[in-house]
């Protein structure tokens, strides 16, 4: 028992070590992510927040549709 008592926690501590997603940057960074300071914004922000206000529309449309039917009973 004690022995998989220390495997697990050899385990435990040597996993985040070896699931890295990616390996780490060089030293010094690197080139700016968009352009030169202060550049257009390189991610599309626009997309995310129109299916956010159309989900929302969506829902709030079939709430009201929900409470106008109960309504009507």
């Amino acid at each position: 028992m004690k022995t998989l008592k220390l495997i697990v926690l050899i385990a435990i501590l040597l996993a985040p070590a070896l699931l890295m997603a990616q390996p780490p940057d060089p030293p010094g960074g690197g080139s700016p992510p968009c352009g030169p300071p202060f550049g257009p914004a390189c991610i599309p922000i626009d997309g995310g927040i129109g299916f956010l206000i159309a989900a929302g529309v969506a829902l709030g449309g079939k709430k009201a549709y929900d409470m106008a039917r109960s309504k009507s009973k």
